[in-house]
């Protein structure tokens, strides 16, 4: 795409916002600039939606974590690599033994979530620690 790096600028200006306001502006402002020049890729993000600014109402210290879906994806590549070589599976469960050995046995590792010590505080009052 000949407009990449700045494509890529005026995303990241909605995803690395200073604060949820900001970051819905800058959809906005997106959405109108790149509904001319790539119509497309403006589609793309108004599939997505304002719920790309979910991890605003977090505090601040989570997200780093919560504004990428890379761990999520990194552990289901990994968990289909391992599950490649099997024919199939007899049941749900067995999949699941398969995926919570991989996990107890450290072959498959989660990565710790920024800000995690406000999760507790977050079950108990999620309106209160709203970033």
């Amino acid at each position: 795409m000949h407009a990449r790096e700045e494509l890529k600028r005026d995303y990241r200006a909605i995803v690395y916002a200073k604060d949820g306001m900001a970051g819905r502006q800058a959809y906005d402002a997106f959405i109108a600039k790149w509904s001319r020049l790539c119509p497309a890729v403006a589609r793309s993000l108004q599939e997505a939606g304002t719920e790309l600014l979910t991890f605003y109402a977090f505090p601040k210290a989570m997200w780093r974590s919560l504004r990428t879906t890379n761990p999520l994806e990194n552990l289901n590549r990994e968990f289909r690599r391992r599950t490649k070589t099997q024919a199939s599976f007899s049941t749900e469960q067995a999949a699941l033994t398969l995926l919570y050995g991989l996990v107890a046995f450290g072959q498959i590792r989660f990565h710790k979530i920024d800000g995690y010590r406000h999760v507790s505080s977050l079950i108990r009052s999620p309106k209160a620690n709203a970033a």
